[in-house]
């Protein structure tokens, strides 16, 4: 063996003895921070900010900001755009204030937004209000201006700068501030500051049932069973996630076909059955429809396992089976509603995939399609908000109610909010209460493995109208359901856009698809029975095959029919059903559905 043969192999041995040693050092070593232990971790830090900030990512919130002002720097010509507009708009305001010196009643050179209800009362036409409000009003319109519209920056980041903007301002408007709101002003001095002593009683009164996890004032007006909920029925299922109700028929003769409501498991049942005048369930039943009712469970801590696919098998599908024994050989109309509908299109799409046709059709009511039309809700649906959000819930178990209304109220935080600060607090206006009102703040909780399916399946992955979303082994597609469906959707909804909901014609493959537009928000529109007034909706029935036009030329063709949808639908529920019968009787104790107890039931009870 050479020299040089010699030294390689005893500097190969000495390497091979130095990076064995590491190994030998550390094997015996145990691991103490596994990785779930590392992930709970996170997860626990991440669900104790998510409670600080109310489910905000901050992190999120810079990043998007970063977004929004690093494209701003990089664009010099929406910068020189936006100091044109600073200068035309404070010469605009310029000569407005010039001319209102010498014509107290000259027009303002700005209007504010429709909805926009903060100057409306005269005082804002007099001087220094007017210049104060002209001032806020251009301002506004600025800003607007400077967060939208920027090359580079992505769609979210757009949104959250947009959002985050028009939440500083709604703050800052000169409505929110006693000494600057003319109304208020007017107000104090008419009453001797009786209003604002009212104001502070409201503010300490609306403290201490927040405190004490009660409603609003005045709901306690609208009890289940007695005022709200009263259509006479019997319960004649029950299961650990839903009681179905069977209502007793009130006509002669009745449709063969049932008709099945399930709202979303974040809502109680009644807002289908408010008071008499708006039940949309005695409006049915009294026109010779047999109806039956979902009224879910309101979940806890225990719960939180539960998920999609054992709401659509205990939930919409058990009633569908348990429809079916009482009523043999009759095909149902399925109504859902919101979060409800979403479940009915999941359920309906695997029946549709499976052979199963015991559905005659399916009506959506507020109900999102394409998930990439999430409007400003979307502000907190990015893949940050999504693990931030589901840290928060995988913690406490649960989405809970006021968790979520809280989100809802910033989207609308100019009325929710600062508007409904200045009348009932500075003016000691109690806005007065009714029934759907009431309804709104008796809500139900979401099991956490059920919102992070939501948040992540829906939301963030669009799965359902992409043909991805899977139920049981296989994905599921809208355009395999080819029964008729009615979808209605509102104009000023902040939930459920209705361009979103409008887009169900590009997944659909329906044999009818009847869409409906109606003034009003997420619920207005949909309670909207018969005689209310400035009610009014268009629609438009597209058989199968025949293309629908995009959702703006939709809206600039169709001509609107004065009054409520309801008898509409209605109409087109005993178009798409085979006939009149005797009514049937409520439940089927032969068939092991004896009545349980009188509607509304146990589960709507729960808090």
């Amino acid at each position: 063996m050479s020299e040089m043969d010699t030294i390689t192999r005893k500097a190969g041995a000495n390497t091979a003895h130095r990076s064995s040693a590491p190994a030998a050092l550390t094997k015996d070593i145990p691991e103490l921070v596994d990785p779930d232990t590392a992930d709970t971790i996170d997860r626990m830090v991440n669900a104790a900010l998510a409670r600080a900030t109310s489910g905000v990512s901050p992190m999120s919130l810079a990043l998007e900001y970063l977004d929004w002002m690093g494209h701003l720097a990089m664009s010099p010509g929406k910068q020189l755009q936006l100091a044109e507009k600073a200068v035309r708009k404070g010469l605009r305001f310029g000569q407005y204030a010039m001319t209102c010196a010498t014509d107290p009643d000259a027009p303002p050179c700005i209007e504010p937004l429709p909805q926009d209800s903060r100057f409306a009362h005269e005082g804002w036409r007099r001087p220094p209000y007017n210049l104060m409000h002209q001032a806020f009003l251009l301002y506004q319109q600025w800003w607007h201006n400077a967060t939208t519209g920027i090359k580079g920056v992505s769609r979210h980041s757009e949104a959250a700068a947009s959002f985050i903007a028009r939440q500083i301002l709604d703050m800052m408007a000169p409505s929110n501030f006693p000494w600057l709101n003319p109304e208020i002003i007017e107000a104090t001095r008419k009453e001797a500051g009786a209003n604002l002593m009212r104001g502070t009683q409201h503010w300490l009164e609306d403290l201490q049932r927040t405190l004490r996890g009660d409603g609003p004032a005045g709901a306690e007006a609208f009890q289940v069973g007695r005022d709200v909920a009263v259509t006479p029925g019997k319960v004649v299922f029950r299961n650990r996630l839903m009681e179905l109700i069977q209502y007793t028929p009130t006509t002669d003769t009745v449709q063969r076909e049932p008709v099945l409501l399930q709202s979303a498991w974040m809502m109680k049942y009644y807002i289908m059955d408010l008071s008499p005048h708006d039940s949309l369930v005695k409006y049915l039943v009294d026109r010779g429809h047999t109806v039956f009712m979902i009224s879910w469970m309101n979940p806890g801590p225990d719960d939180r396992d539960l998920g999609m696919d054992d709401y659509r098998k205990e939930g919409t599908l058990k009633a569908i089976d348990v429809i079916g024994d009482i009523l043999p050989g009759r095909k149902i109309h399925a109504v859902g509603y919101c979060l409800g509908g979403i479940l009915l299109t999941i359920t309906a799409a695997a029946m549709a995939r499976d052979g199963d046709r015991r559905l005659a059709s399916i009506t959506l009511f507020t109900t999102m399609m394409d998930f990439t039309e999430v409007g400003e809700i979307g502000v907190f649906m990015d893949a940050s908000e999504v693990a931030y959000l589901d840290d928060m819930m995988w913690q406490q178990g649960y989405l809970d109610y006021r968790q979520a209304s809280g989100g809802f109220q910033l989207l609308k935080s100019r009325d929710l909010i600062w508007s409904k600060m200045v009348r009932e607090y500075f003016l000691g206006q109690r806005a007065p209460m009714f029934d759907l009102m009431a309804w709104n703040a008796d809500g139900t909780r979401m099991p956490y493995r059920q919102h992070s399916e939501l948040l992540t399946r829906l939301y963030r992955d669009n799965e359902l109208f992409q043909g991805k979303y899977i139920v049981g082994d296989r994905p599921v597609r809208i355009s395999d359901i080819h029964i008729p469906i009615f979808a209605v959707a509102a104009e000023r909804d902040h939930v459920a856009p209705w361009k979103s909901v409008y887009k169900l014609n590009l997944q659909s493959d329906a044999s009818t698809l009847t869409f409906v537009l109606t003034r009003g928000g997420h619920n207005v529109g949909i309670v909207n029975e018969p005689g209310r007034p400035r009610r009014a909706f268009q629609m438009t029935t597209w058989p199968e095959g025949e293309r629908c036009p995009d959702a703006d030329t939709w809206h600039a063709e169709t001509t609107y029919t004065e009054g409520s949808w309801w008898p509409a639908w209605q109409e087109w529920l005993v178009s798409h059903s085979t006939g009149e019968e005797a009514p049937p009787a409520v439940g089927a104790p032969e068939r092991g559905y004896a009545p349980l107890e009188d509607a509304p039931g146990t589960y709507v009870h729960q808090h």
